[in-house]
């Protein structure tokens, strides 16, 4: 208990100087206030509140000094692991966030490019269809062919994707025969039903909310066309 109570007292001592003198501070320090090292220390071991007359008091200084630096080092390094562990922590974190945001912005870009891809092969088949159904008929009636599919698209009673409405059984000749087919492989459809595609897709309607035409019978005519 003694000397660990010795030790203590040089260790604050030893701290307090060793920036400046190390192991030949208590000298160095002592000459520098015209004091002697015995004073300087006795000073210091008052100032601590400890007797130095107290029996079983060590002044082993090499042995101290030594204890204090082993201390000092092994401190050092438990920092320097520590600063190291925290550090190995936030590179392993910042490269899984970069990884996360890069599969993110991955898949981002697979689901536009999918989307992309499909929106081109509704266009062509809508132009294709536009083609077969109305590629005499001026460009208002092109129009018009392609809104009435956009129209049951999203009408509820009719499939809900351009090309189920388009194939729905018995419900476009051209589908029906294999003619949009034999068109829409062959690129076979004019610009100008192309065109009209992209327009009905954007949300041109000139037949405002009607699902059906024909050439004959009732309803809004234009061109050779009855929609209703």
């Amino acid at each position: 208990m003694k000397y660990n109570h010795n030790r203590r007292i040089f260790r604050m001592f030893y701290a307090a100087t060793a920036s400046v003198t190390l192991l030949t501070g208590f000298t160095s320090l002592a000459a520098e206030k015209d004091v002697p090292v015995s004073l300087q220390i006795a000073e210091d071991v008052r100032e601590s509140g400890a007797d130095p007359q107290e029996p079983g008091i060590s002044w082993d200084f090499t042995e101290i000094v030594s204890g204090v630096q082993a201390d000092a080092v092994n401190e050092t390094k438990a920092a320097a692991e520590a600063a190291k562990e925290t550090y190995l922590k936030k590179v392993e974190e910042e490269r899984k966030a970069a990884e996360e945001a890069q599969r993110l912005a991955e898949e981002k870009a697979a689901r536009e490019a999918a989307a992309a891809a499909q929106a081109a092969r509704d266009q062509e088949l809508l132009a294709a269809l536009i083609f077969c159904e109305a590629g005499n008929q001026p460009y208002e009636g092109q129009v018009a062919v392609g809104a009435v599919v956009m129209n049951r698209v999203r009408s509820g009673s009719f499939p809900n994707t351009i090309t189920e409405v388009i194939y729905q059984s018995g419900q476009f000749t051209p589908a029906m025969t294999g003619w949009l087919d034999s068109v829409l492989a062959s690129d076979g459809y004019t610009d100008s039903a192309m065109q009209a595609a992209a327009d009905a897709l954007a949300g041109s309607n000139p037949v405002g909310d009607c699902l059906y035409f024909s050439t004959g019978g009732g309803g809004y005519q234009l061109g050779d066309h009855y929609f209703r």
